[in-house]
Formats: C-alpha cells, structure tokens, sequence
C-alpha cells in the first residue's frame, strides 16, 4: 500500500485465506533482497540518487554466472540471420573466420589488422588506469574496421545504421530522474557512429539534418555504394581524430554500451603479458579469477543500509559463481596461492573510487565497487529508454575482459576472457556485436522515440484482436511522468498518453503503465476482471476500482537467455513486459487533510471489501462533484484460488509496510499476511503523506521526517518504524494541527496495543501450540477495522473536519 503520488506500483501481498501451499514454510511472498521499486525513492519522495545505490549492491550480490562460450554463443544466435533456429555451430566457425584479423593477414583501404597487434603492445605498458583507454579503443576500432568484411554462413552482416563504435568518455554524463539529478563517468561507451561524431561536429554545419534527407532520397545501388564509402571514411576520420578525445554532454540515451577499466595494482612497474606470436581457435582457459567476486560485497553494508540486514535463505543466485570468485578474506580450500592473490588484487582494483567534483548532487562514493559502479551506468542506460528490455556492459582489469548482462530478472556475468592471450573471443564478441539492430542491443523496437514539438515522445503502434491498430504516442518527457531507477524488479513506469480516440472523451485524459510483471503470477489484467465483478455487487467498491481501458503482454521472457546460457532454474523469476492503459487519476498527496481523510477511508473500505471477497495504490478522481477514491495498482495482488506465493517478487514498499513484515523473518516469508497488515500499512500511508505533505505540496527535506525510510534495507526501516511507534514524539517544526496529530498518535496506539495483546496471547501457557497461536480477530477484518473507527481519536478528528 501506497501513495500513488509518490510510488509506481503497491500492491496486496498473498492473504490468509489463500490456498495451502503444501509443505511450504512460507507464508507470504519474501522480498527479493535487490528488486525494490525503486522509483519511489526518486524525486518527489526526495531522496537523492545516491541513496539508491544500496539497491543497485543488493542485485549485484545475487548475479549468476555462466560460462563465456554460453555468452557468445548466444550472442552470435540473437546476430545470426535466423535467431529462432538454433545453430551450435556458430561459435567454432566464427572463431575460424575470425583468424586471419587476429593474426594480422586482413586490410582494407583505410586499415590493417597488424596494427592491432601494435596498440595491444601499446595497451601492456606499466601505468595508470587511464593510460589503457587509448590503445583498447583503437585495438577494438581497428578490429571492428577489418570485421566488417569476414563472411559467415549463417550470420548477418553489419549493420551501417548502427555502425558502433568505441568512443572514450571519462567525462560526467547527466541525467534527470524526476526532480533529481545524477552524475555518471564510464570510462568508455559504445555508439553508434553518428552518436560518437555528434558532440565533435561543428554546430552550423548541420550536415545530419541533409544527410537524413539524401538517404531518402537515394534507393540506386550505385548511390548505397557511396555511401557506404562515404560512411567508412567518415568512420575512419572519427577513429583518428576524436575516438580517443573526450566529448561533452553525451547523451545516456544514446550509450550501447558502457566500458569500465581498472588496475589490479596502479602505477605496476611489472607489465602484462604481451601478445602471442599468432593464434589458433583453442579451448577456452579460465582466468585468474575466472569470475569478478562478489561476497566481499556483502561482506559490509552498503551505504544507507542496516548494520543487520535481513538474512537471506540460501540462493542459487551466488553459488553459481565458483568458488574462484572468493574474496581474499574467504580463500576456497586448496586454492592455489596465485589463484588468491589474483583476487586479492583484483577485489582491490574492484575497490577503487572515483570522484566526480562536478557531480551537482554529491553522487560520490569513497569507495565504490566497480560492479556496483558498473551497475549505476545500467541503471543509467534501463532510465534513458523506454521499455528497454536487457542491455550488456563490459568490466576490464587489465587484459582480462568480464560481459555483464542485465535484465529485469537479474544479472548474469560470464568467464573472463583475456582478450590478449585469447585474442580470437574477443574478435567473435565485436564480430557479433557489430551485426546488431538497436533491438538487439535491448532498446525495445515497439517503442519508437520521435520528437513532438521539441520534446522526446515514443510511438506505440500494434495490432490487437478487439481494438484492430492501436497506435498510442507516449509523453515520456512530460513532467508526471513516474520513472523508474535501478536494475531488476517490475520496473514500472507511469507515462500520459495521447490519441485517445478509441476510448471516447476522457477529460482527464489517459496514462500507461508499463512495467516487468512476474510470468508465474496472475496478471494484473485478470485481477482486474474478477475486481470488476466484485464492485458490480458492493457499494463500497463501485466507483472505488480502476478502469482498465486496454492492455498488451508482450511475450519474450527473461527466462529465454537464461535457458539459453544453461543457468540453474531459469524461469525462475522469470519477467514479462505489460503495457495497461487507464483513465488519469490524481494521486492523493495532492489533497488538503480533510479531502485527505475521506478518500483515504474510502480506499479502506473498498481493500476491505476486496479482501473479504477475492483479492494499491491510493488515487481519486471527480464523480458527480464528489472525490472518489481508487484502490489502483493490482499487479501484485492475489487471488484466493492462485497458487501463493513465488518467492521472487518484492511484495511492498518497505515504509508503509507493517511491523510484522519488516522482520527478518517476514522478509523471508515466514509471517502469514494477514488483514490487519494492509490495515496497518493504510495508517503508515496516511502518516506518511500528513507528515510530509502540507496542503497537497511536498515540504521542504529538512522539514520531512521519514525520507531515510525509504532507503533502509527492510528491516533497518522496520527498527525506525518501530521506534516511531513507541514513542510517537512529534517532529521538529510540525506543521499540522492538534487534531490530526491526536488522530495519528490514536491510531498507533490501536497497533501497539494490537500487538502487545498478541504479544501477551502467545506469552501465556496452553494446552497445545495451535491454542496458543489462535487468535479469533485474525480471520474478523471487520472487528480489526473497528477499533481505529470506534477509537476517541478517529471519532474526534471525523468530528473536526
């Protein structure tokens, strides 16, 4: 349960009267330790961009691993002209063809492949971090170069539209999330071409503008040819003046790819290993470490987390990485000396920080992770785009080279490949990357951007059974739009929506949300239906339920690269993409506290109703001249008759979850969700918008008393909540008046004596455990319900308004 206004998606975890689950010890659906909403720590909740990092870490511990081949294989597969036919063979001819630019024997008018071998001896030279981005961008532009003509049975060729490229960058790159601002600077991106030439053109040449026009223009083969001529000069112009020079202001939008280099030892005076006289296709050998560690991460806490995070049952999600991948702290048994100081080293190259003093909202860390730090340029890339549906970064410490892959379930990294000695992997992963659409570099092609009056919109067009061509325009630059921050998760998004004539007058207008919903779980869609059924028969729910206009599941799951990559229980977890359509509602935080109470008990009642009968966020709208109240957001809600929960989805936001929730046992789902839990988050809410909020206007930071809620770990937040409660001392500078602090601190007393009679209940001697754990307002919501309606304080503030 929360406040639309300040949250993309809520929802109502698995209830009491759900179906057994057989054997199961769980009782609700966990939290997945990373897969927060994170949005809702984003601008109009005030929290800065990063206090989100915590988040980012969390997913980061639970990557999964696969083998480099797996990894390149599947790459050249989504590359190849055929990616639904399986080809295994792709990877050892690819290897072959690739031969003769690795060892020097490929030219073309304007490169030579033997000068690879010239700026990798370059790349091996003792020196810092930054002396490394020269030689790797030409090594990998030169590569690139000499690919574009090695012809492969099965595989597509380049694609000029793209024409990536590798670009250095070292420079911040802004972003605006909401109301806040964030400052990145990866070392080295992939573009496209005219991407990486964009910042360097003069400004009043304005050639892109007539090229556009050309390209039109021209369908003779004889003209494709010299532009094709005219490109690769123009690539190779760019390579030799400004590939290796740091551009200004580049865009996230535009990054394929983000590139993070590190020393195991800064300022070494030892050097790498130079490059091999020539090279074969041989079996790949696994480095030193074979995988980038991750447990020294959660060996401390990230930032803005507890001392004592919730504990985790045991996951798959880290064992997959083998034990190479230990800390130095945490040495596997019989691992020889050189395989641990290998990650001693490599866990302090991992270590090192980087300051940005240009960065507007001290986005800095003392010392931040390079898997974490390659996470925020992710978490960068997924906000920059809309629906954006996986995206790839590489991590470097020295020569050896780590592919991150990041989706909506999660992350996968592969085996190192160290690209000097094994020069031939390397050659296949550009080979295969050069053959990418921007599609299959995860942008999604059912979300086309297009300018609209000087601002950045997305086309939606597609053909549905009922509606025939529904073609949506998405103001994904308008300032309600509610965004999304950070990696794994649902992932929602709130964007207005225009072209509404399929849906007759709606004077508010339209909004979509678009979001990764959990495969396993009935959609939010069939939810809708049987709510709609159950406010056709109750007062308290009619009016009270969202109306949904129209909706889309697009059916690629994550899972599918994971069976793919061989991953241990891959639809585990498993994320599709929804796209729903409602009328526009007006978030309650907008109200003034009278208005606020009304709606507030209208969204109770209507929860009530829904929980007694089969099955948010707290929205309204105008009716006949009166507000009313919508429970919205039900893409986690259950049904009584569904199957429980999965385990994989974080099931509420952790601030106006109740107590009993926010323990470590309740995030492992051991707590059986009951009603008075969404009653009690009903109150956290209210709490919540009164005491942050004075007239509809978010206040000021420093008057607002709950902001670090929103970035403690569950149980972390739980220990506040639980302090807050206890005590109910009112904060500095109240801004609301007696009534309704009186009304506040009624309600929290109705909790806390709630659990200490229960507290006391289980205290007491019984003749058996099930006597002892009964409790007959567990099953009666109604009777919970009416200690806070017959309460002195509710009563008076009813009065007083």
């Amino acid at each position: 349960m929360s406040p639309a206004g300040e949250t993309g998606t809520s929802s109502t975890p698995p209830r009491a009267n759900a179906s057994a689950h057989g054997a199961s010890t769980i009782e609700s659906t966990p939290n997945s330790r990373g897969a927060s909403v994170v949005s809702e720590n984003i601008g109009v909740l005030g929290a800065k961009v990063k206090k989100v990092r915590s988040w980012i870490q969390r997913d980061i511990e639970q990557v999964k691993a696969c083998k480099v081949d797996a990894m390149l294989q599947a790459l050249l597969q989504r590359a190849s002209s055929t990616p639904e036919t399986k080809q295994p063979e792709l990877l050892q001819k690819c290897l072959k063809a690739v031969l003769p630019v690795c060892n020097g024997q490929v030219s073309t008018a304007l490169v030579n492949s033997s000068d690879i071998e010239t700026v990798l001896n370059e790349y091996i030279r003792p020196g810092v971090e930054n002396k490394f981005y020269g030689p790797f961008i030409r090594a990998t532009n030169i590569a690139l170069a000499c690919l574009e003509g090695v012809e492969v049975d099965g595989m597509r060729a380049p694609v000029p539209a793209v024409d990536m490229i590798c670009q250095q960058n070292d420079m911040p790159m802004h972003q605006t999330h909401q109301t806040a601002k964030s400052t990145r600077k990866p070392d080295v991106v992939i573009l496209p071409l005219n991407s990486a030439c964009a910042p360097f053109q003069d400004v009043k040449g304005g050639k892109k503008g007539k090229g556009k026009q050309r390209d039109k223009e021209k369908d003779d083969a004889m003209e494709d040819e010299k532009d094709d001529e005219e490109r690769k000069k123009k690539r190779n112009a760019h390579m030799d003046t400004n590939a290796t020079e740091k551009p200004k202001n580049l865009p996230w939008k535009d990054v394929l790819a983000c590139i993070e280099f590190k020393r195991k030892t800064p300022g070494r005076t030892k050097g790498i290993n130079p490059p091999p006289p020539s090279y074969t296709v041989t079996d790949y050998v696994p480095t030193k470490p074979e995988y980038l560690p991750v447990d020294h991460l959660k060996a401390k806490d990230p930032p803005g987390t507890s001392q004592t995070p919730a504990k985790q049952p045991p996951s798959d999600m880290t064992s997959a990485v083998p034990s190479s991948g230990l800390t130095a702290g945490q040495p596997s048994e019989g691992a020889s000396s050189s395989k641990r100081k290998a990650t001693d080293t490599l866990e302090s190259a991992a270590k090192k920080s980087k300051r940005n003093p240009d960065d507007t909202d001290d986005d800095t860390d003392a010392e931040l992770d390079v898997t974490v730090q390659t996470g925020l340029y992710a978490a960068e890339m997924f906000a920059s785009n809309l629906a954006v549906n996986y995206l790839l970064n590489l991590i470097i410490i020295d020569d050896v080279m780590w592919i991150w892959y990041y989706d909506r379930q999660g992350i996968v990294q592969c085996s190192g490949i160290n690209f000097i000695q094994d020069l031939p992997r390397f050659m296949v992963l550009l080979y295969a990357l050069q053959r990418f659409e921007l599609h299959d570099w995860g942008q999604n092609k059912d979300f086309l951007p297009i300018q609209v009056e000087g601002q950045r919109c997305h086309e939606f067009k597609i053909k549905d059974k009922e509606f025939g061509e529904v073609d949506l325009l998405l103001h994904t630059s308008h300032d309600e739009r509610i965004t999304h921050y950070g990696l794994q998760g649902r992932a929602t998004n709130v964007v207005p929506v225009t072209r509404r004539k399929k849906y007759g007058d709606l004077p508010d207008g339209m909004v979509a949300k678009i979001f990764w919903g959990e495969a396993s779980r009935i959609s939010e869609p069939e939810i809708l239906e049987k709510v709609k059924e159950i406010a056709k028969v109750h007062d308290t729910a009619q009016g009270h339920i969202p109306q949904l206009l129209w909706h889309h599941t697009f059916m690629n799951p994550t899972s599918t690269i994971r069976e793919a990559l061989g991953i241990a229980e891959p639809t585990k977890g498993s994320r599709v993409l929804y796209i729903l359509v409602f009328p526009k509602l007006k978030p309650i935080t907008e109200l003034r506290i009278n208005e606020l109470f009304d709606v507030w008990y209208q969204c109770i009642l209507c929860h009530l109703t829904l929980w007694k009968e089969g099955p948010g966020n707290l929205m309204w709208y105008w009716k006949d001249g009166k507000r009313q109240g919508v429970l919205n957001d039900y893409d986690l809600s259950s049904l009584a008759d569904d199957s429980g929960p999965r385990g994989n989805e974080r099931t509420g936001t952790v601030p106006f979850m109740a107590l009993d929730l926010l323990t470590e046992e309740g995030q492992r789902g051991e707590v059986k969700h009951l009603y008075r839990h969404d009653l009690e988050s009903f109150v956290w809410c209210f709490a919540w918008i009164s005491l942050r909020y004075e007239n509809g206007v978010l206040l000021p930071r420093r008057l607002r008393p709950f902001d670090d809620w929103a970035t403690l770990d569950a149980v972390a937040c739980g220990e506040k909540k639980y302090f807050f409660q206890g005590h109910m001392k009112p904060p500095a500078r109240l801004h609301i008046d007696s009534p309704l602090w009186k009304f506040l601190v009624g309600c929290f007393l109705v909790l806390k004596r709630d659990a200490d009679n229960r507290y006391y209940l289980r205290q007491e001697p019984s003749d058996s455990d099930a006597e002892q754990q009964s409790n007959p307002e567990e099953s009666d919501p109604d009777t919970f319900l009416s200690k806070f309606t017959r309460s002195k304080s509710w009563l008076a503030f009813s009065l007083s308004k």
